[in-house]
């Protein structure tokens, strides 16, 4: 992979402030993407992620709005476009993932969990197509999660949720084949993150990686970027295990 594979291109980046979300930003403009920084509310986090792209000499956006609001979706294209010119790649990372015994589970907590996760990489795909079908070589990386395909103990929303995603994703690949996008899915596991205490997911304790050690957001971000790139154009509708060898994934 050269040092600016990317060059030239555009990419959206959902759920940019922090964590994987602001590793892929980074890993994209590294490559030479210019990088719309999504994130739903927190613009001191969006800004702060533009200007450590800026300080490397990439170029970054920020924009503020929930996956969920259509309208909001559709002003994140357009300011790909007012700003960049063009738009290349949708990274669908926005998700919430919250612990919560299904007997004590409402419909609110379930749908808050499905509608970001789901819902907004419906609704980011649709608000971006028409300028990803005009890239020519376009790219939708969806991020999953490895409790979708182990399972975990109070998360049916976000196991449903993350499933989902890998139907999705298989869809889509066929629906967009001919305009030359492909689409995959990226499946973090095990990846060391900030979290408040206590918030360590359960399903964390009972798996183990085979490499010795807990991934990092940048070990994601770098199997996004080379799906966006130029060597990935013959890889669609597949499911890709980022996580040391925590799980065997088929």
């Amino acid at each position: 992979m050269s040092d600016r594979e990317l060059e030239g291109r555009v990419a959206i980046v959902t759920g940019a402030g922090r964590n994987i979300g602001r590793a892929i930003a980074r890993a994209l403009a590294a490559g030479g993407a210019a990088v719309v920084v999504n994130v739903r509310a927190n613009r001191a986090e969006a800004d702060a992620v533009v200007a450590e792209i800026e300080a490397s000499g990439g170029r970054a956006a920020a924009h503020i709005g929930d996956v969920t609001d259509a309208a909001a979706m559709q002003k994140m294209a357009a300011l790909s476009v007012e700003r960049f010119g063009r738009l290349d790649y949708l990274i669908n990372n926005a998700a919430v993932r919250r612990e919560k015994r299904f007997a004590d589970m409402t419909i609110e907590e379930w749908h808050e969990v499905t509608g970001v996760i789901l819902d907004g990489a419906f609704l980011c795909a649709k608000a971006c197509l028409a300028e990803l079908q005009r890239s020519g070589a376009g790219a939708i990386v969806n991020i999953g999660g490895l409790s979708a395909h182990t399972g975990s103990k109070d998360r049916a929303h976000v196991v449903t949720a993350k499933a989902g995603l890998v139907g999705f994703t298989r869809a889509l690949a066929h629906d967009l084949a001919a305009d030359n996008i492909t689409v995959n899915c990226v499946v973090p596991g095990l990846i060391g993150t900030p979290r408040a205490p206590g918030a360590e997911p359960q399903h964390h304790a009972i798996h183990h990686t085979l490499t010795g050690r807990r991934g990092a957001p940048d070990d994601v971000a770098e199997t996004v970027r080379f799906l966006c790139g130029p060597g990935a154009r013959y890889i669609s509708g597949q499911t890709i295990h980022a996580n040391g060898g925590a799980y065997f994934g088929s």
